[in-house]
């Protein structure tokens, strides 16, 4: 039998402080159109992604290599009341 190898300390500490974990940017994205829709999503963050022809895959190229306008999307995402009826719980750090 093999023994389990440990996770140094600062990637155990990391995941219990990262509370996007195991969410990508693709969910978080879907889940907010889910709940806002995109007209409400542009008016909340205003990047052009979200207002002119607005779709997840272009939304995602804007949004990885935009890392200012990244934090807005997650941020919301983190500060978004999520129902209990929600088709998938969010996450179980917030």
């Amino acid at each position: 039998m093999r023994a389990r190898r440990r996770l140094p300390m600062s990637m155990t500490n990391s995941r219990k402080q990262d509370p996007l974990h195991g969410i990508t940017l693709q969910m978080v994205v879907t889940r907010l159109v889910e709940k806002y829709g995109w007209e409400e999503l542009g008016r909340q963050i205003k990047i052009k992604c979200f207002t002119n022809d607005p779709s997840i895959n272009s939304s995602l190229k804007f949004l990885r290599r935009t890392p200012w306008a990244r934090q807005q999307v997650e941020a919301l995402y983190l500060n978004t009341q999520w129902s209990a009826d929600d088709s998938t719980m969010r996450n179980n750090y917030v």
